[in-house]
């Protein structure tokens, strides 16, 4: 099934065949009145990680108050680039030990929220934290970008996984402590300590995490994949796990705790691979975290397939150690799957021309792979951001169409690693 030109057509003619296919359905937050529809035996470990999430959430709204006690805050911490900065892990030892990356880890433990995660996009090279600052930049959205979120403004994302948040910090940590044995180095390892934490504390008991936690609402509550979040949160546990290198200083039962964390997240991984037809597929971007079914997210990201996460939880799969028959049968799967939905013949081109991104016929260009895909028909799917559902992404508004990753030739990366991974296991047999 690769789509080649002909099948193409529609998506690249702009012809009046392109129509809207549907419409986003929001998804919906973990509360009491869904916990109340799991079966009897699985409520209890649901309630009590909501109700352990609320109080995580009024203890750092409270210690924020208590720092302030009525006097003005000052200024929230500027927005940096997406995923933040300032924290290099590919610098030399020694470099960890000395005055520069003792600022970006002092900085790093003065924004760590009471729960023990951290905000996103924030360049960690600035000024730590003062006394009643908010824990997170304070950004105020473009009036189209405010239906997509449930919290205010001034509360949003404190403590979370989105865009490499909490894990860059914690990795960071983890190199400079690391670089510091002795007492010079332990108010980082209790920060360390204290992140390895909460991303325990956040994980589902079904073996995933939510994008943000304490839990803020809408499909921030739902098991995140999206931008490889999880996949994130897993390979850390498992360095946490492996108490080797930076991690070598992480006490061992907290070290056992991450290693049972890392296998309840593979478990649920292979959970949630979409079966359509009896046939394993690939996975949504977001799936809902009670009934593990593909969930969409922001008002233009659809309940759908994902190519680019997929493939990412694909690598992840093949990076950790231990290959079951369960996970050989999920990544075969998932391969074939990608293989048989590349796009071919195709070009999504720059935004910068007269009429921004286009997709456009190329013979022999490709493969690419649409971000979303159709989960009955396997068909690429595109949003907007009036929660239309397209099947052209040229008919998408120019504000969506030139402003997110509609399609990308990353998916091949893991494709190309499959084909290791199974010399890897032929040898290992042979």
């Amino acid at each position: 099934m690769i789509y080649r030109l002909a099948p193409l057509l529609l998506l690249v003619a702009g012809t009046a065949s392109a129509e809207v296919i549907g419409h986003m359905t929001p998804a919906e937050p973990i509360s009491e009145a869904r916990i109340a529809t799991l079966p009897t035996a699985q409520q209890g470990a649901w309630i009590a990680y909501l109700a352990r999430s609320r109080a995580l959430m009024a203890a750092d709204k409270a210690a924020l108050a208590a720092e302030r006690a009525g006097d003005p805050a000052p200024e929230a911490p500027s927005p940096g680039p997406s995923g933040g900065s300032g924290m290099p892990i590919d610098k030399p030892a020694a470099w960890y030990a000395g005055p520069e990356a003792r600022a970006v880890a002092d900085n790093i433990v003065s924004f760590q929220t009471p729960a023990g995660g951290w905000g996103k996009n924030v360049d960690r090279s600035g000024p730590p934290r003062l006394r009643g600052q908010h824990y997170v930049p304070i950004e105020h959205l473009p009036a189209y970008a405010r239906t997509d979120i449930q919290a205010g403004e001034d509360w949003n994302y404190v403590g979370t996984i989105d865009n490499n948040a909490t894990t860059s910090e914690l990795r960071f940590l983890a190199r400079v402590q690391a670089a510091l044995p002795g007492t010079d180095g332990d108010a980082y390892r209790a920060s360390l300590a204290k992140g390895i934490d909460y991303l325990l504390a956040a994980q589902f008991p079904n073996g995933g995490w939510p994008q943000v936690y304490p839990l803020q609402g809408g499909y921030h509550d739902a098991l995140t994949f999206n931008d490889d979040a999880m996949s994130d949160v897993v390979l850390l546990l498992a360095d946490v796990a492996g108490r080797q290198g930076d991690y070598a200083s992480v006490a061992a039962p907290l070290a056992a705790q991450a290693q049972a964390a890392v296998a309840k997240a593979v478990r649920v991984i292979l959970d949630t691979q979409v079966v359509v037809a009896g046939k394993r597929t690939i996975w949504g971007q977001q799936h809902d975290a009670l009934t593990l079914a593909p969930a969409g997210a922001r008002n233009f990201e659809p309940v759908s397939l994902s190519s680019y996460e997929s493939a990412n939880l694909l690598a992840l799969l093949m990076k950790l150690p231990g290959r079951s028959p369960a996970i050989e049968a999920a990544v075969q799967s998932g391969v074939t799957w990608l293989q048989a939905h590349a796009l071919r013949d195709v070009e999504w081109t720059r935004p910068d021309g007269a009429d921004g991104r286009r997709l456009i016929a190329r013979p022999g260009a490709g493969p690419l792979w649409s971000r979303y895909y159709d989960i009955a028909t396997g068909k690429p799917v595109f949003g907007d951001r009036d929660r239309s559902v397209h099947d052209d992404a040229n008919e998408l508004s120019a504000e969506r169409r030139n402003g997110y990753s509609w399609f990308s030739p990353g998916p091949q990366k893991a494709i190309d690693r499959y084909a290791k991974w199974r010399k890897i296991a032929a040898g290992a047999r042979g």
